[in-house]
């Protein structure tokens, strides 16, 4: 289909021909699409066949009287899309496409998921909505037809296998009762799925269903826990925006879709949140087939504003509030057939929330059967099945209440960014930086193990981890935006996410910090020339004084000299063993940038501050100059505006 823009910002007009099949005995012809961002105008041969608004759920159009059988036609679809303007947009913004940066991404506008045909008979099942009920062990199925309740005969069909375990016959409309006897429950570690074939009259449809229960209830201390089929599981899993490098919305193809549902399971998660996105049916397809729980965010619109911990938003327009609940009401009813998903989030954060309490209960009515979290971080309103914290890099836990669970909707967020496979090579951030994958990696463990932790100590339902992949330039992703790069140990992070851990590695010093003694380095804080951090280069006028270097307002780390410039430059040899050569690990605590050099090759630039010593990777070519006898560390650091402070050692690593 040609994409040709108009004259003004926001407008596509799509153009194509097609062939149309012959219609007989009746046949209809119907146009899908299964997303448009944001409004549709489609006509064929100059003939209007209908509008659409709202960028994320499917529409279909019934073409029959507009279409020349048997012939060429014309399709014109008309999209506006101003990304903005009170729209539910998540995280597109335009401005980002001139620069890139923060937490909003390239938009994305236009025809983004698939348009097809499909001849149906004038009287055909339009819609499905299908229940477990697992404790009355039935399946409650409703079939929404064009041609009424009385005009063909309605039979259902479920089968396990090629086996046949259930039957029922009645009418479109009314609500069918499925008995399945010993069901096969469905979840994350065996998600078994039911075959389902339905018949109105001469129209049939398959599809398939899973036997599950999500609800809350108390543990055996008292504890409000999410249960799935009635057995508290903790839910482990990634925040996942769903962005594409090549198509930014669009996946580039089915497998790409199930790629990303496949490294989830690899990584050992059991859960994901689908962050202020909608995905087209098949990534919630394979979510069903391949077993993952899903929480599934509306996106973010400006339908509101101005909530805080102490009040709610107030709707920005009526228009703009009205088309936010269309658009929250179509993601419920259109997706409500997956066994996988098993919560709604109505708002992220504070982002356009308004009248939280009643569209809370509103998305619950209509659909009991699912968990309901009214906003996920920032300004809880104290209703819906869910009390929600955000913690970077946490983690953390909302105090236990009595009547809903306690989960952490945000935490982690550690960055680390893989040269060759950044959106901007030059700018990639994360809520805390790591300097390698062994870095990241012992980082993420220990957050892994205290979220954990807080499922004993703090009655912690769930937690998800910023983030699957990067984004753009956010670098905290498990995986590079390409999907090329696994940035931790898939084995490690896989275990953690089930709770399982082994023996975290212990560092021997090599070269020691001012933990352990007073160590002599040649100082500046006036920039050196070029060169500076390389052997050989005269620093013998530089001033010579103990680390760690600091500011006086700090009283939990060793100070040994004061330092209050902007920056600072050090320089000390060491002496190396050739036992010392392997594992190597730089231990430091740093307050603001640092970049570090082994014999004048850079081994570590790292950004913000950390809470305390750290094992820092060092780079392979700076490793690579490393050798028994003399080695030159070289250090430049920022001083940060609520302080400052270094200090450098080398260590060892040991794993058990």
């Amino acid at each position: 289909m040609e994409d040709h823009r108009a004259e003004f910002p926001g407008r596509r007009i799509y153009r194509r021909n097609f062939q149309a099949p012959k219609l007989t005995d009746g046949k209809r012809l119907l146009l899908h699409f299964g997303a448009v961002d944001w409004e549709a105008k489609v006509s064929v041969n100059g003939k209007a066949v209908g509008e659409h608004r709202g960028g994320y759920d499917a529409f279909t159009f019934d073409i029959t009287d507009a279409v020349k059988p048997s012939a060429e036609n014309e399709l014109v679809v008309s999209v506006f899309d101003a990304t903005g303007n009170h729209q539910a947009i998540g995280k597109q913004n335009f401005n980002k496409i001139a620069k890139p940066g923060g937490i909003a991404y390239t938009p994305c506008s236009g025809i983004w998921q698939t348009v097809w045909l499909e001849v149906v008979s004038a009287n055909h099942i339009s819609d499905l909505k299908i229940v477990p009920d697992v404790d009355a062990g039935v399946l409650r199925l409703t079939v929404l037809s064009t041609g009424g309740a009385s005009v063909a005969k309605l039979t259902a069909t479920a089968s396990d296998g090629n086996k046949v375990v259930a039957t029922a016959s009645g009418s479109a409309g009314s609500e069918l009762v499925l008995p399945i006897k010993d069901a096969h429950l469905w979840t994350p570690d065996d998600p078994f799925l039911y075959k389902l074939k339905i018949q109105f009259g001469d129209d049939k449809v398959s599809s398939y269903f899973g036997m599950r229960k999500i609800s809350l209830g108390k543990d055996e201390k008292g504890v409000t826990r999410m249960l799935l089929n009635g057995k508290f599981v903790f839910q482990a899993g990634p925040l996942d925006q769903g962005f594409w490098p090549d198509g930014i919305y669009t996946a580039p193809t089915d497998e790409a879709l199930r790629f990303d549902i496949d490294e989830m399971k690899k990584l050992g998660f059991n859960m994901v949140r689908k962050h202020v996105k909608i995905e087209p049916d098949r990534w919630y397809h394979w979510c069903d087939k391949l077993g993952l729980l899903v929480w599934q965010d509306m996106p973010s619109g400006g339908g509101g504003g101005g909530a805080n911990d102490l009040k709610d938003g107030t709707p920005g327009t009526p228009g703009a509030s009205q088309q936010f609940e269309t658009e929250l009401k179509a993601l419920v009813e259109t997706h409500w057939n997956h066994p996988s998903i098993i919560m709604w989030v109505v708002f992220n954060e504070g982002w356009g929330q308004y009248d939280t309490p009643r569209l809370t209960k509103w998305v619950k009515e209509l659909d009991p059967s699912r968990l309901v979290s009214n906003a996920s971080g920032w300004n809880d309103k104290r209703v819906g099945d869910i009390v929600d914290a955000h913690s970077y890099p946490g983690p953390a836990a909302p105090k236990i209440e009595s009547e809903r669970a306690a989960v952490l909707g945000e935490f982690g967020g550690l960055g680390l960014g893989i040269p060759g496979h950044a959106w901007v090579e030059s700018h990639t951030w994360g809520y805390r930086a790591a300097t390698g994958t062994r870095h990241l990696t012992r980082n993420y463990l220990e957050l892994w193990r205290k979220t954990w932790q807080l499922t004993e100590d703090s009655g912690l339902c769930a937690a998800v981890y910023t983030q699957l992949t990067d984004v753009e330039t956010e670098s905290n992703g498990l995986l590079t935006y390409d999907r090329k790069v696994e940035k931790v140990s898939v084995p490690k992070a896989a275990a953690a996410h089930r709770g399982k851990f082994s023996p975290p590695p212990t560092f021997v010093t090599v070269a020691p910090t001012a933990q352990s003694e007073a160590v002599n380095w040649r100082f500046t804080t006036n920039e050196p020339p070029e060169g500076w951090m390389k052997p050989g280069f005269a620093d013998a006028k530089w001033e010579q004084a103990p680390a760690g270097f600091g500011s006086a307002n700090f009283t939990n780390r060793p100070i040994r000299t004061a330092w209050t410039s902007p920056e600072i430059w050090i320089c000390r040899e060491v002496v190396l063993a050739k036992t010392d050569l392997h594992d190597l690990a730089l231990k430091c605590w740093h307050e603001s940038d640092v970049e570090i050099y082994l014999n004048g090759v850079l081994a570590v630039k790292t950004g913000g501050r950390n809470a305390d010593y750290e094992e820092l990777d060092i780079k392979p070519e700076a490793a690579a100059t490393l050798r028994a006898g003399r080695n030159l560390i070289a250090v430049h650091s920022k001083q940060n505006k609520n302080g400052n402070y270094i200090d450098v050692g080398l260590v060892r690593e040991f794993q058990k």
